[in-house]
């Protein structure tokens, strides 16, 4: 059984819907890997420590050692130091130049009437925003945009075989170039601190003893995956879900104040994430299936966020929802850290993709490309046409919300 097919991941809700309801909890045998689909299962599997490890080993050999992939107490630690960067005040402080990132990544296109959102706008702006919150030069962005897709990729490991093989190489090379280059960035911050999230990586104590640059280089990694990866994820699939969403899209230029509701929506109906990696401390029995112990668990986020058990009408788009509890950044002690930047850029991207690019379309009819880590939701590409427009000189006054009519 292929669970990752091009087709199935451009849309998994069917197969999602067809397993929830005859094997919530699902074992798949050729990888000897545990899926849980319904919502409960899947919050429990996010919050119950006491069965649910985050230190996962898949097929290929131990998890990259990311704070993602650790338990308390050693979480506790790490994860302190990367919030110190991902305060309220501090990603409140990233809007105004988030906004001129907006504006510069879309005014050479705007006079064409055409372009890819997720090459040339959606893969960017996060990317961007995460090097100069780490203290990147701007003329090395394409390289940090490379370094994150080989470390999300990592996500084929999970199969075993030769596309893990192939992942797990790849990754293996760049490593060793992002260790060298890493260690310039560091040289640098301890002969001249800075006000950037470097800086606090390089000066940051665990017990009382500095990160080494292997410990730094596991945050480098992690930020670039993390940072990126949901909020380009979030803006294309919003988008998408406009597209196929006329009238959501009528109502939210009618009634503007609904855009932070609408991008709940659209983490809840199109997750970025789709599933997460876990596994078992001891045998744990759920909806009666008996998980063995040190068995791989995959909680399919973008299946419990369908649940309908949980959400009333849940394969229909509404931006309006309300209560909307999904799980789209997790749950518990591993809630993204990133959560509030991903949301303040999609409520920065989507008014300007809005207001800006008037007509806005899909360019093909052909199927869309999904990114290539399969843990995601998401276009590759996304080639858009729209009327075209004029360069912003200055940030469009009201650009906040999107436009009305």
């Amino acid at each position: 059984m292929n669970l990752f097919p091009d087709e199935m991941r451009r849309d998994p809700y069917p197969l999602y819907d067809q397993l929830r309801t005859g094997s919530p909890v699902f074992h798949v045998a050729p990888l000897d890997l545990w899926m849980v689909f319904d919502y409960d299962g899947v919050k429990r599997a996010l919050t119950d420590h006491e069965a649910f490890s985050s230190a996962v080993a898949p097929p290929t050999g131990k998890a990259p050692d990311w704070i993602v992939f650790s338990d308390p107490p050693r979480h506790t630690k790490l994860r302190s130091i990367v919030l110190r960067a991902f305060t309220p005040r501090s990603i409140a402080g990233l809007e105004p130049r988030i906004r001129e990132l907006s504006r510069d990544l879309l005014d050479p296109w705007i006079e064409r009437g055409e372009m890819d959102l997720a090459a040339d706008y959606a893969g960017p702006l996060p990317t961007m925003v995460i090097a100069e919150m780490l203290g990147v030069p701007p003329e090395d962005r394409a390289r940090l945009l490379r370094f994150s897709e080989v470390i999300v990729n990592l996500s084929h490991a999970i199969s075993g075989g030769e596309e893990a093989a192939r992942a797990v190489s790849e990754h293996a090379v760049v490593k060793e170039e992002m260790k060298v280059y890493l260690a310039g960035l560091i040289e640098a911050r301890r002969r001249a601190p800075a006000e950037d999230l470097l800086t606090r990586l390089v000066e940051a104590e665990v017990d009382g003893e500095r990160l080494t640059e292997g410990d730094i280089l596991n945050f480098f990694q992690f930020l670039l995956a993390a940072g990126t990866e949901t909020a380009t994820n979030l803006i294309d699939n919003a988008i998408l879900c406009f597209l196929e969403s006329p009238a959501e899209l009528f109502r939210l230029r009618a009634a503007p104040e609904l855009l932070p509701s609408a991008i709940e929506e659209v983490l809840r109906h199109r997750s970025p994430l789709q599933m997460v990696f876990r596994e078992t401390r001891r045998a744990v029995e759920v909806h009666g299936q008996v998980i063995p112990a040190g068995k791989l668990v995959l909680p399919v986020i973008g299946s419990a966020n369908r649940d309908p058990h949980q959400f009333h009408d849940p394969g229909r788009f509404d931006i309006g929802r309300d209560p909307n509890p999904h799980v789209a950044f997790g749950h518990g002690i591993h809630f993204c850290i990133g959560a509030a930047l991903a949301r303040l850029e999609a409520r920065i991207a989507l008014p300007d993709l809005l207001c800006r690019l008037k007509g806005l379309r899909r360019a093909s009819d052909e199927p869309w490309e999904p990114r290539k880590a399969i843990i995601v939701h998401g276009p590759a590409r996304l080639p858009i046409r729209f009327e075209p427009g004029r360069r912003a000189a200055v940030h469009a006054a009201g650009a906040h919300t999107p436009c009305p009519g």
